[in-house]
């Protein structure tokens, strides 16, 4: 039992003195562990103690540099505001300088203005007493005295001062008639352009005079249709290889003429190539009129007009008055009036482009109501052209006031262009004038739907609808037309009316 309890005590106290060892150890072991780390520790303590310390001086050498360059940036601008303020300073003094003699002069001229005002005064009380004095002298007042000194001299020297106001009218006059007609006759040298007149006919060159029977067509059905269809009377004679084309108005003539050329050269003429070939002319005459438009501007240098405005100044190559055709006499008046605006100091664009379109109405006067001058007003304003244009192109009839210096030279060049001989023919125009009437009296019946004058006026042939008039009807209205040309108009002769009246049925075989 003693030797269990001693054993048993001996364990525990080899227990205990074992566990004190084994703590001993472990804080042994531990504590070199613990100087290890610490080691380390402090190592990059002190490494980066050094990095700092030398990062701080680097900035502070830094900073010390940049302190630096700036006290010498700043010492630069106080230098340099320094001299600005000296150059400020040195201009203010001379300012004031010049301040001051400004003052001297304006109250130097003030004082010479107050004495000259002064003496003015002076002058005036001493005028107004001799004044006074002479008219008590004299008992007449300074008006009653210049009126008798002027009626006296005028009656002394009247014949004198007769002849000389009669001599310097009659210089002057002749003066201004020669400068005038030295500024017509270099403006008339600078442009001649030709004024060949407009006839009536036209000639059409055929390759055999076999061609003509081909184009009067079995029974003339040819050679009716191409009548009707253009309104031209065809003339098949015994001219050889050539017919001959009648009528008054030439852009039928030229449509007839298209035609014609266009048949022979194909070699088919029948009335259905024939209505082919007309409409193919009157193309062809609608580009003619543009192609005429545009040359006609183009030739006086009027840029910027409408394309439809240059296509109603081409028709007028078509359109004839007094046997002038009328788009050469534009022509010929643009030009006259640009030379003597040079000449004058006007305005040249203004009266060239004046003079272009100074007779635009023309070009649809037969359409539209109205004077041609109306008419072209109308025509200028719907397209644009400016009032100073329109003012000079419409006086030169007179038809208007002129308004403007380019006005009297629109009309100036208008009568030297009409003027030239040979340029305009009365007796042809009233020829013209006669055989549009004798067609207007034909188209004012409302059942006529075309109607064309022949055989210079001795023949109308009138052509009405035939849903409208029967045979009949067309006996009376052949009638109706022969009373209202005897009654309206006045000619020498006699005047065939004829009327024609055509049905045509047409179906087509499928």
């Amino acid at each position: 039992m003693e030797l269990t309890f001693s054993l048993l005590f001996i364990g525990i106290l080899s227990l205990a003195v074992g566990s004190v060892l084994g703590y001993l150890a472990r804080q042994s072991i531990a504590k070199k562990q613990l100087g290890t780390a610490e080691g380390k520790v402090n190592k990059m303590l002190t490494d980066a103690e050094a990095q700092a310390q030398s990062i701080l001086l680097t900035s502070k050498n830094k900073a010390v540099e940049v302190l630096e360059e700036a006290k010498k940036e700043e010492k630069k601008r106080q230098e340099q505001i320094f001299r600005l303020e000296k150059r400020i300073e040195s201009r203010e003094e001379n300012l004031d300088r010049k301040l001051n003699e400004v003052d001297r002069g304006r109250d130097l001229l003030i004082k010479k203005a107050e004495e000259i005002k002064k003496i003015r005064k002076e002058t005036e009380v001493a005028r107004q007493e001799q004044l006074k004095r002479l008219e008590k002298i004299a008992n007449l007042s300074k008006e009653d005295a210049k009126r008798v000194l002027l009626q006296l001299a005028e009656e002394q020297n009247k014949e004198i001062l007769a002849k000389q106001i009669k001599k310097m009218e009659q210089h002057n006059s002749e003066e201004l008639v020669k400068r005038a007609r030295d500024i017509m006759t270099s403006a008339l040298q600078r442009y001649a352009g030709s004024h060949a007149a407009e006839t009536t006919t036209s000639t059409v060159s055929i390759p055999s005079d076999e061609i003509k029977g081909r184009i009067i067509g079995r029974e003339g059905r040819n050679i009716k249709t191409l009548e009707r269809l253009t309104g031209i009377e065809i003339i098949v004679d015994d001219t050889p290889e050539a017919i001959v084309l009648s009528g008054f108005n030439p852009v039928r003539r030229e449509i007839a003429r298209l035609a014609i050329e266009k048949l022979i050269a194909d070699g088919r003429i029948h009335p259905t190539r024939i209505e082919e070939a007309i409409n193919f002319a009157k193309t062809e005459v609608n580009n003619k009129i543009k192609e005429a438009g545009e040359a006609a501007a183009y030739d006086v240098g009027v840029a910027g007009l409408d394309p439809k405005l240059i296509q109603i100044l081409g028709r007028l190559r078509f359109r004839t008055s007094y046997g002038q055709n009328v788009l050469l006499h534009s022509l010929e008046v643009a030009h006259l009036s640009g030379a003597l605006a040079a000449e004058l100091g006007a305005d040249v664009s203004v009266a060239k482009k004046a003079g272009l379109l100074h007779d635009i109405g023309k070009a649809i006067d037969h359409e539209v109501q109205g004077t041609h001058i109306e008419i072209g007003m109308n025509i200028l304003k719907k397209f644009g052209i400016g009032s100073a244009v329109i003012n000079a192109m419409k006086s030169h009839h007179e038809d208007f006031p002129f308004e403007s210096n380019e006005a009297m030279i629109i009309a100036a060049a208008d009568a030297l262009s009409a003027s030239r001989p040979g340029a305009r023919k009365d007796t042809l125009e009233d020829y013209l004038k006669r055989l549009g009437d004798l067609e207007n009296v034909a188209q004012s019946f409302p059942a006529v739907e075309k109607s064309y004058a022949i055989q210079a006026g001795r023949e109308i042939r009138v052509f009405v609808k035939p849903e409208e008039v029967d045979d009949l009807g067309a006996i009376k209205l052949a009638r109706e037309i022969a009373d209202k040309i005897e009654q309206e108009l006045k000619y020498p002769g006699e005047i065939k009316v004829n009327v024609l009246r055509e049905t045509r049925a047409v179906e087509v075989a499928r």
